[in-house]
Protein backbone atom coordinates (compact mmCIF):
# COMPACT_ATOMS: atom_id res chain seq x y z
CA UNK A 1 0.00 0.00 0.00
CA UNK A 2 1.62 3.14 -1.16
CA UNK A 3 2.33 6.12 1.71
CA UNK A 4 0.32 9.41 1.60
CA UNK A 5 1.93 12.70 2.27
CA UNK A 6 0.67 16.18 1.72
CA UNK A 7 2.60 19.21 0.26
CA UNK A 8 2.12 22.72 2.47
CA UNK A 9 1.14 24.85 -0.69
CA UNK A 10 0.89 27.88 1.63
CA UNK A 11 4.37 27.29 3.03
CA UNK A 12 5.59 26.92 -0.99
CA UNK A 13 3.56 30.43 -2.03
CA UNK A 14 5.16 32.02 1.37
CA UNK A 15 8.82 30.27 -0.28
CA UNK A 16 7.99 32.33 -3.25
CA UNK A 17 6.79 35.51 -2.20
CA UNK A 18 10.12 36.02 0.44
CA UNK A 19 12.02 34.90 -2.34
CA UNK A 20 10.71 37.69 -4.74
CA UNK A 21 11.35 39.83 -1.64
CA UNK A 22 15.17 39.02 -1.55
CA UNK A 23 15.37 39.76 -5.11
CA UNK A 24 14.21 43.26 -4.58
CA UNK A 25 15.72 43.83 -2.10
CA UNK A 26 19.15 42.65 -4.32
CA UNK A 27 18.09 45.22 -6.79
CA UNK A 28 18.91 48.23 -4.45
CA UNK A 29 22.05 46.30 -3.15
CA UNK A 30 23.38 45.75 -7.00
CA UNK A 31 22.78 49.72 -7.64
CA UNK A 32 24.61 50.45 -4.61
CA UNK A 33 27.60 47.95 -5.77
CA UNK A 34 27.33 49.75 -9.29
CA UNK A 35 27.09 53.69 -8.43
CA UNK A 36 27.21 54.00 -4.80
CA UNK A 37 30.60 52.99 -5.23
CA UNK A 38 31.59 54.96 -8.27
CA UNK A 39 35.73 56.80 -7.97
CA UNK A 40 36.25 59.12 -10.61
CA UNK A 41 39.96 58.42 -11.83
CA UNK A 42 40.66 62.14 -10.78
CA UNK A 43 39.75 61.06 -6.88
CA UNK A 44 42.72 59.02 -6.27
CA UNK A 45 44.87 62.46 -7.21
CA UNK A 46 47.45 62.10 -10.68
CA UNK A 47 50.62 63.29 -9.99
CA UNK A 48 52.45 59.27 -8.92
CA UNK A 49 52.79 56.28 -10.53
CA UNK A 50 50.64 54.08 -8.97
CA UNK A 51 47.52 56.15 -9.95
CA UNK A 52 46.32 54.45 -12.65
CA UNK A 53 47.20 50.83 -11.10
CA UNK A 54 45.19 52.40 -8.04
CA UNK A 55 42.43 52.87 -9.94
CA UNK A 56 42.27 50.05 -12.47
CA UNK A 57 41.91 47.91 -9.13
CA UNK A 58 38.88 49.49 -8.12
CA UNK A 59 37.11 49.12 -11.29
CA UNK A 60 37.99 45.49 -11.43
CA UNK A 61 36.69 45.05 -7.73
CA UNK A 62 33.51 46.20 -8.60
CA UNK A 63 33.02 44.46 -12.00
CA UNK A 64 34.49 41.44 -9.62
CA UNK A 65 31.14 42.63 -7.02
CA UNK A 66 29.01 43.37 -9.92
CA UNK A 67 29.12 40.08 -11.55
CA UNK A 68 30.78 36.96 -9.55
CA UNK A 69 29.02 37.94 -6.52
CA UNK A 70 25.82 39.80 -6.85
CA UNK A 71 25.11 38.88 -10.13
CA UNK A 72 25.15 34.92 -9.25
CA UNK A 73 23.35 35.56 -5.68
CA UNK A 74 20.80 36.84 -7.93
CA UNK A 75 20.93 34.31 -10.69
CA UNK A 76 20.69 31.64 -7.93
CA UNK A 77 17.42 33.38 -5.73
CA UNK A 78 15.68 33.73 -8.84
CA UNK A 79 16.22 30.13 -10.39
CA UNK A 80 15.16 28.61 -6.87
CA UNK A 81 12.27 30.92 -6.90
CA UNK A 82 11.22 30.00 -10.19
CA UNK A 83 11.43 26.12 -9.27
CA UNK A 84 9.47 26.79 -6.23
CA UNK A 85 6.43 28.47 -8.27
CA UNK A 86 6.75 25.87 -10.55
CA UNK A 87 6.53 23.24 -8.24
CA UNK A 88 3.88 25.03 -6.07
CA UNK A 89 1.80 25.14 -9.45
CA UNK A 90 2.38 21.44 -10.15
CA UNK A 91 1.02 20.71 -6.97
CA UNK A 92 -2.00 22.65 -7.37
CA UNK A 93 -2.81 21.35 -10.45
CA UNK A 94 -2.46 17.95 -8.98
CA UNK A 95 -4.43 18.86 -6.06
CA UNK A 96 -7.30 20.43 -8.82
CA UNK A 97 -7.43 17.36 -10.99
CA UNK A 98 -7.46 15.02 -7.26
CA UNK A 99 -10.57 16.69 -6.32
CA UNK A 100 -13.10 16.13 -9.69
Amino acid sequence: MAKEYRVDLDALDEVVRKLNGVLKDMNGTKDKAGSGTFLPSSSLGKKYEEHEMLHKAHTDMKTFIDVEIVGKIEKLVEDFGQKSKKTKEAYDDAEHDNKM
